[in-house]
């Protein structure tokens, strides 16, 4: 998914820097930091749900951080079984893991081809 993202953002126009985040130190830290051409810090967490999986495996480390930074933006980006990438809040953590995605709204939802553009327009804001 990583990969995919990073793709995307080359062809999208815009100007946003990116670091991938592996931590042991810190668990739950999501897995990329954005850094937007207006300043602005954004994070993701990236996940990949496989078959008909409905809950999003997230630990309650991430769950933890996403819920304690969520008045910030940060989002779960999960891509699913038919390609499709939908990006969440990260408010919306502990009910992915314990519910699935069919008990939470996804903040948008892209399907091939992807819209780079708003994609990076929603995570990433100026």
């Amino acid at each position: 998914l990583w990969r995919l993202i990073s793709d995307g953002l080359k062809t999208s126009g815009r100007k946003i820097e990116t670091t991938r985040l592996e931590s042991w130190a810190i668990p739950g830290v999501p897995d990329v930091l954005l850094f937007s051409e207006g300043g602005v810090f954004s994070f993701m967490e990236l996940k990949v749900t496989k078959g008909r999986a409905n809950k999003v495996s997230l630990s309650p480390h991430q769950c933890s951080w996403l819920s304690r930074h969520s008045s910030g933006p940060c989002f779960i980006v999960v891509r699913d079984s038919s390609l499709d990438i939908s990006v969440y809040a990260g408010a919306d953590a502990v009910s992915l893991r314990m519910d699935g995605v069919a008990a939470v709204s996804p903040l948008a939802v892209f399907k091939e081809p992807y819209d780079w553009e708003a994609f990076f327009k929603l995570t990433a804001p100026v």
